[in-house]
């Protein structure tokens, strides 16, 4: 036959955003000895797969004494499909009572395949027609924007601000898009430790937020991955915390758990008007889309994920004692390890934030970053990181580019870091002498 019109097939196919994880990927495979800073992975030196057994062992324990199955029930539940909505509904729900102080009832809960699943199938339900958008803080997650692409609902931007939310510009974006004929639907946001900026709201933006997000009449999508990865123990409560039902949380065990599990969810407890005087949560049609999309997220994956937050007493934050020590450690190496390399940054117009928390550092330098730079750097420095311009989604060159510091040991962020450094160096010497790249 003859091949396919890339121009016959969904637009979003030629999206550039949809794009950007294969490039990077690509980049990473031509070059493996390089250093790569670029991808917002786990820790990988604790993963043991003798966890893999006990866990299952510990959820099928789980559905036997506390559950009251038989051996025939349990075998189902792991082995057959499952329940679309998820056999773990009652452990997230428990989970988020024990780290967040948050109750939420199990059935507004959807065990999804990742959170990237929970963020399609809530698009895919606030998308009715061509006049609904989504607002997002940007910089932002290039998944939330790939997500609504495939749901044709465009993303307007908000400033991100001092504060990590520009509330001002909050009201102004949405005001005009509804003067335009548009329906915001919600505010895309990840309030700690954002990706890819590593920006927090503090406490009185929270409260703020939730305040134009109700005088508004937004939902508010809280993506909040990297939340107990933070300097200290304490944590400001989350959106979900404050604002209730204002709330869809969009939740992920790939950082907290791991990511082969492929676990996320969401808890929407939104009251959706179905007629005849009748209501029911929002978490019910995420289900109905979800039937006809995953049919129902594999048990053996939430299994396992439920077995790791029953043998730590729900609570993610005892799950993840020791990662949580590693991604300070890893900070603060990068963190000295940039003064350390570049004792001269100012003079050269190299720069970069100090996040208290999460996996990400954005650098800011004094020329143009792009793809074309990224792979200079791969071939003749030996080091990966991530240009800014991908969580923009216009393409266009800026002068920033984002580090993780997640997945490395000690010994590979110093090596890396001297190779970053002399990166840095030689082009920023080269913008300050007048002769670009």
């Amino acid at each position: 036959m003859e091949p396919l019109r890339l121009a016959d097939l969904h637009g979003s196919l030629a999206d550039p955003v949809l794009a950007a994880m294969e490039f990077l990927n690509e980049v990473a495979n031509r070059y493996p000895e390089a250093v790569s800073f670029a991808p917002g992975r786990p820790y990988e030196e604790f993963f043991d797969v003798d966890d893999l057994h006990h866990h299952l062992r510990t959820f099928h324990r789980y559905l036997v004494e506390d559950r009251g199955m038989d051996a025939a029930g349990a075998r189902r539940t792991l082995f057959q499909y499952g329940r679309t909505k998820g056999v773990i509904h009652e452990l997230v729900a428990r989970n988020l009572a024990e780290d967040e102080g948050v109750r939420v009832d199990p059935e507004a809960v959807v065990v999804t395949v990742g959170a990237q699943e929970a963020m399609l199938l809530t698009l895919r339900a606030l998308r009715a027609d061509h006049r609904d958008v989504l607002l997002a803080v940007s910089p932002v997650y290039v998944g939330i924007t790939g997500a609504a692409r495939l749901v044709e609902m465009p993303v307007l931007p908000v400033r991100d601000g001092g504060a990590g939310l520009d509330l001002d510009d909050l009201v102004a974006v949405a005001r005009r898009a509804r003067r335009e004929g548009l329906r915001p639907r919600g505010l895309y946001v990840v309030p700690d430790f954002a990706n890819p900026s590593g920006a927090s709201l503090d406490l009185t933006a929270r409260r703020e937020l939730i305040r134009v997000a109700e005088q508004e009449d937004l939902l508010v999508l809280e993506d909040n991955p990297y939340r107990l990865f933070g300097a200290t123990e304490q944590r400001p409560p989350t959106l979900r915390a404050l604002g209730g039902n204002r709330v869809i949380t969009l939740g992920s065990y790939a950082k907290t758990g791991f990511p082969g599990a492929r676990i996320g969810y969401a808890v929407a407890d939104q009251p959706v008007d179905v007629g005849g005087g009748r209501t029911v949560p929002l978490a019910d049609q995420l289900s109905r889309l979800k039937s006809m999309v995953t049919v129902n997220t594999p048990p053996v994956a939430q299994a396992v994920i439920g077995g790791l937050l029953l043998d730590h007493g729900l609570s993610l934050v005892k799950a993840n004692a020791r990662e949580i020590e590693v991604y300070r450690r890893n900070r603060d190496a990068v963190f000295d390890g940039l003064a350390a390399r570049l004792p001269g940054a100012a003079e050269l117009g190299v720069s970069w934030n100090r996040p208290s928390g999460g996996f990400f550092i954005v650098v800011t330098v004094p020329f143009p970053v792009d793809d074309a730079l990224l792979e200079r750097s791969a071939r003749e420095h030996r080091v990966l990181w991530t240009p800014m311009h991908h969580f923009y989604g216009d393409g266009r060159p800026l002068p920033h580019l984002r580090l993780s510091v997640s997945l490395l040991t000690p010994e590979r962020i110093e090596g890396g870091l001297d190779r970053l450094a002399a990166f840095l160096t030689e082009h920023a010497e080269a913008a300050r002498a007048g002769g670009g790249r």
